[in-house]
């Protein structure tokens, strides 16, 4: 009886002896890992969500934005840039941007009316003679003023970006005088500015979010449009309207928006990092998209067969007499603040 009673005691401890050298084995594999993976945790994600081609002044500034992020940060931030409305269209992206389902977004200056009405400046037909006048007013004390009056909106301002001069397009007639529009659909972002230009022309402005232009102009659900030439050339509008303008009536530019919470929670360094990132990038967006617009224009010329119109001078002024009620009605509801933007700008 003894002698069993040790022999279960020594075969007990010999188990519990091999069950503690096997566990130590195991949890030596399980910390184990690689030095080049160091650091990996710690990386921050941001989603950076559009709409427009990767083609485009804005789908390459967002890639350009990315790579020099990348760079500053030694790799501890990796922006995801998601083109085409791959993840949210442009009427979906500000709520899932709110949301934090995506931390970044560049929505067209139309979209931020809804925050903060004093964006509607920007949809002013005819605001900007040259693109030094826009630079100035992008990276200057306009762009700041605006952007800071989106703080507490649940969204971090940090930069505006340029894709352009906006041309016309129809496929009815050609758009030379302010008579040409009459009693034609065209294709609008959500604007109280532009719903009224368009009106004042006697044409019939209708809401179409910008995924959905191609189908609606194919279907003859409106008859033009007004764009960039960058996004009327990589949406391939141009084979389905006959006749632009060249006008550049007004500016397509776009504000570059963080949720700000997530803002609020990154470190200090990383937030100086993308400032800088953002800066840089604005400052190459500006020229990047007149160069790509001009190159895009060339192309339409020689490789379709829309008739193309440049407006004179003259037909400007017939054009921006015309469309003068509409700088009433924005001023009218503008503060003074917004009346000295309005003043800087013209003068």
């Amino acid at each position: 009886m003894k002698y069993f009673l040790w022999s279960t005691i020594f075969i007990l401890l010999i188990g519990t002896f091999i069950f503690f050298l096997m566990k130590d084995m195991f949890v030596t594999e399980e910390l184990f890992y690689d030095d080049d993976q160091e650091g990996l945790n710690e990386q921050i994600v941001i989603r950076f969500s559009h709409v427009v081609a990767e083609n485009t002044p804005k789908g390459l500034a967002a890639q350009q934005f990315a790579e020099i992020m990348n760079e500053k940060s030694a790799g501890r931030v990796r922006v995801e840039v998601f083109p085409n409305g791959a993840l949210f269209s442009d009427s979906e992206e500000f709520t899932a941007l709110l949301s934090n389902d995506i931390q970044m977004i560049a929505p067209s200056f139309s979209k931020m009316t809804d925050i903060a009405p004093e964006w509607e400046l920007f949809d002013l037909p005819f605001l900007f003679d040259h693109l030094k006048d826009v630079e100035e007013a992008f990276t200057g004390n306009i762009g700041q003023q605006l952007l800071a009056m989106l703080d507490d909106r649940g969204v971090k301002g940090l930069s505006l970006w340029s894709n352009g001069f906006k041309q016309m397009t129809s496929y009815q007639k050609p758009l030379v005088e302010p008579n040409d529009f009459a009693n034609q659909r065209f294709r609008i972002m959500p604007s109280r500015i532009i719903d009224k230009q368009f009106t004042l022309l006697n044409a019939n402005p209708v809401i179409i979010p910008f995924n959905d232009v191609y189908y609606s102009l194919e279907t003859f659900e409106v008859d033009g449009q007004e764009n960039t030439i960058s996004n009327i050339y990589s949406r391939r509008w141009y084979e389905l309207q006959r006749y632009m303008t060249i006008s550049n009536h007004g500016f397509l530019g776009y504000t570059v928006v963080m949720n700000e919470d997530f803002w609020n929670g990154l470190p200090d360094d990383i937030q100086t990092q993308l400032n800088e990132a953002m800066a840089e990038t604005t400052k190459w967006i500006l020229q990047e998209a007149e160069q790509m617009n001009n190159k895009m224009l060339i192309e339409i010329e020689r490789d379709s067969e829309m008739e193309i119109y440049y407006l004179t001078n003259e037909e400007k002024e017939v054009w921006k007499e015309k469309l003068q009620p509409v700088y009433d009605m924005f001023l009218q509801d503008a503060n003074r603040e917004l009346v000295e933007l309005v003043e800087k700008l013209k003068n």
